[in-house]
């Protein structure tokens, strides 16, 4: 007999141990190919299944902020995500991709972080001064919004600054603006405060840029920022400024005249006129010496020119001063009156007199210059007003009628009422120059109440209703503690109940030591009168004496 090969054994041995393997064989065909089929799709199925979904790239380069809000985003919606590329890529089921993106945009995410001066770290070669400039600018507003956006409040900001070429003449230079938007958290909102500290962090990290040139916008498309030149009044700084000096005016009076008139008689209202304009005054000032002696000279110039022997120039210039001189006279001989005043009259000039003595002429000629400059005061003073300088201030101060010994309201007197003036000024710090005023009124209060006595007063009342209420605590805590506290203490505390045997000791040892306390005070007695009977015999009368005294005492 040929021996069976060994797949025909394997088989047989499989059939032998598998029955249902050998009415597997006797089925048609086709059927078997129709479960071979079967079998091989739910395997494939099984494998795709466990393989679980397809992963798509949802976004790349996310930086951590968008990130985190996304993955944040993603957990409410219950979409399974996952990373790659060492977390740079962000993924999701690729059947989700589409409709997570939309859901997402319409959450306003990812928003795109703004690039900043790592703009400058990819510098090409060759750019141009424009190109330069643009991503500076670029850059420095990425880092504005970066630094607004770190504000509690705001999610997001945008900044777009408006920097303009310089010019060399100083006429045509423009100086810069910029505009803040900024996106806020659903119900958050920004001060005045807030804002004007946004707009001086923007003015302040650009040259020249003023605060009141940065305009801010929310997302709503409100203007936050005042308008420049166009403020409808004070902002709330200002206005708590105002607030708070009239307030401590207020308190000032009422703190003064409360003890004097009781409290709820008086009432009082500031109202103050604050300057809050900023100026700058320049003046200039020359004042004249007007010390004699202790003028301070700055220059001086003197001349001085004499002249003997000769006869200056006299007489207006012109043809009838170029006439020829007279002829010479002898000393003795006096020249005709004529002739001698004829050359005076011509050029308008008194006649020469003869000199005396002599009669000889001796002409002479004397003048003297001088040109003095003095110094002149000179006093610049530069004054820079603050802002916030009170102009004028009011006060009104109502003053309640004061009831009489019969109970009945009368006015204060008026010496009362002066004195009353004079402290409120004085507490108000009054001053004429500045143009405050004051009104004092004394009227009857019709909202006033009677003074009550004091246990009918309601702070009297509040004061009461605490302590009962305190008492009432008390008394219910000594109620716990007796009816309940104190007896589980005490069976806590006490000791466990001994046995019978144990109890029947105790007494039984409690009787034998009376038993001996008792033997003891007899055995006492009868040793006191043992010594008693002893002494008697040895000294008979010592003891006689003794009863003697006793018996004296007693009888007494």
């Amino acid at each position: 007999m040929r021996p069976m090969n060994q797949p025909a054994a394997l088989g047989a041995a499989m059939l032998a141990r598998f029955p249902f393997l050998q009415k597997l064989r006797g089925l048609p065909r086709p059927l078997l190919m129709a479960g071979a089929a079967t079998l091989a799709a739910a395997v494939a199925a099984l494998a795709l299944w466990s393989r679980g979904p397809d992963y798509r790239v949802l976004y790349a380069s996310l930086d951590e902020r968008d990130g985190g809000a996304i993955v944040a985003a993603l957990g409410q919606m219950n979409v399974p995500y996952r990373f790659a590329d060492q977390g740079g890529a962000l993924m999701v089921p690729a059947d989700r991709v589409h409709e997570v993106r939309l859901q997402l945009a319409g959450q306003g995410l990812p928003r795109g972080g703004s690039a900043g001066f790592e703009l400058l770290d990819d510098a090409r070669f060759g750019a141009s001064q424009f190109a330069e400039q643009v991503n500076y600018q670029r850059a420095l507003e990425g880092e504005l919004a970066r630094s607004v956006e770190t504000l509690h409040g705001v999610r997001h900001a945008r900044i777009h600054l408006a920097l303009p070429r310089q010019s060399l003449f100083v006429r045509e230079r423009q100086a810069p603006t910029a505009s803040v938007v900024l996106e806020l958290y659903p119900g958050r909102s920004l001060g005045d405060s807030q804002v004007s500290a946004i707009a001086w962090l923007v003015s302040s990290s650009v040259p020249e840029l003023a605060a009141e040139n940065v305009s801010v916008v929310d997302q709503n498309g409100r203007l936050l920022s005042a308008p420049a030149g166009r403020g409808t009044g004070m902002d709330a700084d200002q206005l708590r400024y105002v607030r708070e000096l009239e307030q401590r005016t207020v308190e000032r009076i009422l703190t003064l005249l409360n003890p004097l008139l009781g409290p709820g008689n008086v009432h009082a209202q500031a109202s103050a006129d604050v300057d809050f304009s900023q100026r700058e005054r320049t003046s200039e000032v020359y004042a004249p010496n007007q010390s004699p002696g202790r003028e301070a000279v700055r220059s001086k110039q003197t001349s001085d020119s004499r002249q003997r022997g000769a006869n200056p120039p006299e007489g207006v210039p012109g043809a009838l001063t170029n006439q020829p001189p007279a002829d010479a006279a002898a000393p003795v001989v006096e020249p005709p009156a004529a002739n001698a005043q004829a050359p005076a009259a011509q050029a308008g000039q008194p006649a020469p007199q003869a000199p005396a003595g002599d009669g000889r002429e001796r002409p002479s000629s004397s003048r003297s210059d001088a040109t003095i400059n003095y110094e002149l005061d000179r006093t610049i003073d530069h004054i820079k007003e603050a802002p916030g300088m009170l102009r004028r201030l009011s006060v009104a101060v109502a003053v309640n009628y004061r009831p009489d010994e019969n109970g009945e309201m009368q006015p204060l007197p008026p010496a009362e009422l002066d004195k009353l003036d004079g402290l409120v000024r004085e507490a108000m710090g009054y001053s004429k120059s500045r143009g405050d005023s004051l009104s004092l009124a004394n009227a009857r209060f019709s909202d006033a109440e009677p003074q009550l006595p004091y246990w009918r007063r309601p702070e009297a009342i509040e004061l009461g209703k605490s302590l009962l209420g305190y008492l009432a605590a008390a008394l219910a805590l000594l109620w716990f503690w007796r009816r309940i506290g104190r007896p589980a203490a005490q069976r806590l505390l006490a000791p466990a109940p001994e046995a019978p045997g144990v109890e029947e000791d105790r007494e039984q040892a409690r009787r034998e030591a009376e038993a001996q306390a008792r033997a003891r005070t007899i055995g006492r007695y009868e040793d006191n009168l043992e010594t008693a009977r002893k002494l008697a015999e040895k000294d008979p009368r010592a003891v006689a004496m003794v009863l003697r005294s006793w018996i004296e005492k007693d009888g007494k």
